[in-house]
């Protein structure tokens, strides 16, 4: 545990402190937010963020490369390294667009892109853990990995449009990501927690800590598309990392057979649930008015919880909850007995539910 301590402070303090000078680069190059129809923010705000982000993920990295255990990971494989490449690629895009808008389809195609340079490097879907360990055909499989990259990274930057609101998301999502990725590699033979998902998902963390100081509400710095596209980045390495290299049938022995077959499938999708939902909705919402898919709009869901009376602080930390309550409810299925998770995932909801309505006595009557 102290090598991800190691990779995850180091990630966090790096970006930490990069983030005043990404603020000045942005202020210099322009990139910054102006005031929208859609927006919630007052006055500009520069973005560019997430370069300040990569530099905490890339410190992380040549650090986990020199340590004992994590060090291994680099030696016998070049996959890390390939994330690594990739994030500068949608990094470097992201910050294109952060100073000078790119139309939506040179961005997907740098996603795509980012995408087949991870699956170049090794990091691609080997199996799905459907009715067991099913494999599929190598270009298959490579296409499904690059379709998880454009969906996490979209995923995220539909999200990102509240002070702290993507960064806290994924944060916790990385956070539940990295205990259930922790648990299933100690029951590996031989046992070995120093696997690529838990490294990349402690690095997560850390990015996201470092960030957070500087992003919530007033933000000083928002991390715009190369800090969202980032994240989505991150978030689908680990994800792909990690499915398909755990059996269902012996991946957590403490638990019933048909959780252990769910788990695998159910906890990735956990993970990305919110931001991956907020998405579903815009496209549907979008397409059914007429527009396109990709055109920004004011109906997201922090949009609704601001609109039924919300504070701009309350709903980032009501969405915070309701991720904490997929994420971790999903998660605790692999450490607790179905019953004891069901109480708690019922808890949670209760107090979600209810502390959503709080501010809002009368839905239909609009905002009090």
């Amino acid at each position: 545990m102290r090598e991800f301590l190691m990779v995850l402070l180091t990630a966090a303090v790096v970006t930490y402190l990069a983030t005043p000078l990404v603020r000045r680069l942005a202020l210099r190059m322009g990139a910054i937010t102006a005031v929208r129809d859609r927006d919630v923010h007052s006055v500009p705000i520069p973005r560019l963020g997430g370069v300040a982000m990569l530099a905490g993920f890339a410190a992380a990295v040549v650090l986990g490369s020199q340590l004992p255990y994590h060090g291994q990971l680099f030696e016998a494989t070049p996959r890390l390294f390939g994330v690594l490449a990739a994030a500068v690629l949608i990094t470097a895009l992201g910050a294109v667009d952060d100073v000078r808008e790119l139309d939506w389809l040179t961005k997907l195609a740098g996603q795509i892109l980012a995408g087949g340079i991870m699956a170049f490097y090794g990091v691609r879907l080997l199996s799905l853990p459907i009715l067991g360990v099913t494999y599929l055909p190598e270009p298959v499989m490579v296409t499904l990995t690059i379709l998880v990259v454009v969906i996490s990274t979209n995923a995220v930057n539909f999200i990102d449009g509240l002070d702290g609101l993507a960064a806290g998301v994924v944060l916790i999502a990385a956070g539940a990501f990295f205990s259930w990725t922790y648990l299933v590699s100690r029951s590996f033979d031989p046992p070995n927690v120093f696997s690529e998902a838990t490294f990349i998902s402690a690095a997560i963390v850390g990015v996201c800590l470092g960030f957070l100081p500087h992003n919530f509400h007033p933000a000083r710095l928002f991390m715009g598309d190369a800090g969202a596209l980032l994240l989505g980045l991150l978030l689908a390495a680990a994800t792909i990392s990690m499915t398909g290299s755990v059996d269902p049938s012996s991946s957590v022995a403490s638990v019933s057979a048909v959780t252990a077959i769910l788990l695998p499938v159910v906890i990735p999708l956990a993970i990305l649930a919110l931001p991956f939902l907020d998405m579903v909705l815009a496209i549907l919402r979008r397409t059914r008015a007429g527009q396109l898919p990709w055109k920004p709009d004011r109906g997201h869901l922090h949009h609704r919880l601001l609109d039924i009376g919300h504070s701009h602080r309350r709903a980032v930390v009501l969405l915070y909850l309701w991720s904490l309550l997929i994420a971790a409810g999903s998660v605790s299925f692999a450490y607790l007995p179905a019953w004891v998770s069901l109480t708690g995932i019922a808890g949670l909801l209760a107090l979600a539910v209810a502390l959503t309505l709080r501010s809002a006595p009368d839905l239909a009557g609009g905002r009090r």
